[in-house]
């Protein structure tokens, strides 16, 4: 009998596109996710300075739709198209694609989930305020809630997170997972008091900057301001990893100043009024899973993500559709 109470931990676009379609078979559906809204790397910043509100796409950069699924969850977010034809973005900012998915559903943010813990039929979450959690250090010593039991427990997180759930109820699930890696990307987010002699757009083969975007640039956004996105190539970003958001944020910024000095014939470019970087150490799929999704009827656990198909934000979509197909033929 198909699970009909599940637990999804993560809400960006696989955790969302699954708990859509599962409530669509009044599957009951709560999520978890540690971010403070939904959409994981569809994400967008926004900040105060100098008198402004900026809003900043700091992750996903635009959508493709190769099949109708994905095209039809962009059409119903009313995406536009941008820089080009063929590639989308949310409107007003990219996260309005996975907050429109996330309408109607039971979602639990700001949860760090630290453990699963259980039987089939009546899996636990434990889980934590996730202000309270660094990566770079040992978990808090609070005591963690705990929610259940659930049928079922489906992981749409990062294949690594998903591992490290996944050890202590279903190893064999686990060691799957570790043949999936992923490239990293420092994302720097700028704004400046007037508009630089660039493109809209810029991508580089070599170097420290990787993708260069005037955000402001994109359809329902505030045109007044000189907003710009800048991600490290994979290379850089791999071997920068470990540097401080501000180490990281100011190397990029001076490879970031040189290039508009030469694209401006040698102008040297204003100083921005804002500067801060971000690290996504998931940013891009480099070796997938190989498999659409993970499923184990047995035991009620199963993971879907981009990571099991490919570099593509619509490789979610498709791997969530495939793990809902797999729970209701179990």
């Amino acid at each position: 009998m198909p699970p009909k109470d599940i637990a999804i931990v993560g809400a960006g676009l696989a955790g969302l596109a699954c708990a859509k379609t599962l409530a669509a078979y009044d599957v009951r559906v709560r999520l978890f996710d540690k971010g403070r809204g939904p959409g994981g790397r569809m994400a967008t910043r926004r900040v105060e300075a100098e008198g402004h509100v900026l809003n900043f796409d700091h992750g996903a950069q635009y959508l493709t739709a190769h099949g109708a699924p994905f095209a039809a969850v962009l059409d119903a977010a009313r995406a536009q198209e941008w820089p080009d034809a063929g590639r989308m973005v949310g409107v007003p900012r990219m996260s309005s694609v996975p907050r429109a998915l996330a309408e109607g559903l039971d979602i639990d943010l700001v949860r760090h989930v630290t453990a699963i813990t259980g039987a089939p039929r009546a899996w636990y979450l434990h889980h934590l305020d996730a202000r309270l959690v660094r990566p770079d250090r040992p978990l808090p010593t609070q005591k963690p809630e705990v929610e259940g039991p659930f049928d079922a427990v489906l992981l749409a997180v990062p294949a690594p997170q998903a591992q490290a759930l996944l050890q202590d109820p279903a190893p064999h699930l686990a060691g799957v997972l570790q043949a999936v890696r992923f490239e990293p990307c420092w994302s720097l987010m700028l704004a400046f008091p007037e508009r630089l002699n660039l493109p809209d757009t810029l991508r580089l083969d070599n170097g420290p900057i990787g993708w260069a975007a005037r955000d402001s640039s994109k359809p329902g956004r505030d045109a007044s301001l000189e907003l710009w996105v800048v991600q490290g190539g994979p290379e850089w970003s791999r071997e920068h990893l470990e540097l401080t958001p501000q180490q990281a944020g100011d190397r990029l910024l001076e490879a970031f100043l040189q290039l508009a000095a030469l694209q401006g014939q040698g102008t040297p470019p204003p100083p921005p009024f804002f500067s801060a970087a971000h690290r996504w150490r998931h940013a891009l799929v480099e070796a997938p899973l190989g498999a659409p999704c993970l499923w184990d009827a047995t035991l009620g656990l199963g993971a879907a993500g981009d990571w099991c198909i490919g570099a593509r934000a619509e490789a979610a979509v498709d791997s969530a559709a495939a793990l809902v197909d797999a729970i209701r033929s179990a």
